[in-house]
């Protein structure tokens, strides 16, 4: 069974463990990188991650064990304070010991000069001064702590006994804390939110901060349009969406 809707790499079901192969070359760094990673962190949280095992060096197959349980809502109050505190652990891990296993700060500003590039001039007229505003205002946000890097609801699995694991640690990286938190405080329902911010601790700056990377997400998806000869329709409008005052 193939999974469906991965960006990244192919998955399919062998057994109970997952079968990763990338879709394009430039994502085996990113599955070499989790293979080094995932045995370090995974002891450190306090729910259950994908531990990727090398399979194959030529072609780059990994495996590991299926991670059960389907996308969260983000309604239950539970769900959010077990993910509140998945991710206080998460960036409670040290940034010096994930270092030589290859997490390092992302290329945030080729990120946003890219965006700047091919997504703001698709913006209406209107709109690209507070376009501008948005990346002007990501670009030096913190860079210092472990993060996922791609919280959302795909990558938060659940069933009825409450949250059963985080997924797809591909985007790891040093970054910035709140950007885990954007969807989880401003892309979910107001209980699921409150009982993330009351678990973690949110302070005022970290929701602010995260609502800022909450807007800038769909800008990936224009972007990942681009790349991969799709219409980026859907995200330009997701992109104006979150960009109204």
């Amino acid at each position: 069974m193939e999974f469906a809707g991965g960006w990244d790499s192919v998955a399919v079901l062998v057994g109970d463990r997952v079968e990763r192969r990338p879709r394009r070359p430039d994502v085996e760094p990113q599955l070499r990188r989790e293979v080094r990673l995932m045995p370090w962190l995974a002891p450190r949280l306090p729910m259950p991650v994908p531990v990727p095992e090398l399979v194959s060096d030529d072609p780059l197959v990994v495996r590991h064990v299926l991670v059960p349980g389907e996308p969260t809502g983000g309604v239950d109050p539970a769900h959010g304070r077990a993910l509140g505190a998945f991710l206080r652990a998460l960036h409670a891990t040290p940034p010096a010991g994930a270092a030589p296993l290859g997490v390092a700060p992302a290329d945030r500003a080729g990120a946003l000069d890219r965006d700047t590039a091919q997504v703001v001039p698709l913006l209406p007229a209107a709109v690209r001064a507070r376009a501008g505003a948005l990346l002007d205002a990501v670009r030096d946000l913190p860079a210092d702590a472990v993060v996922h890097g791609d919280v959302g609801p795909e990558h938060v699995l659940a069933d009825d006994t409450g949250l059963t694991g985080v997924i797809d640690f591909g985007d790891a990286h040093l970054g910035d804390p709140a950007l885990d938190l954007a969807w989880a405080l401003h892309g979910t329902a107001r209980p699921f939110a409150d009982a993330v911010a009351e678990s973690y601790g949110v302070t005022g700056e970290q929701r602010a901060r995260a609502l800022l990377w909450h807007r800038l997400g769909p800008w990936h998806e224009v972007t990942h349009a681009f790349d991969t000869g799709t219409s980026p329709a859907e995200g330009l409008a997701a992109v104006l969406d979150r960009l109204s005052p």
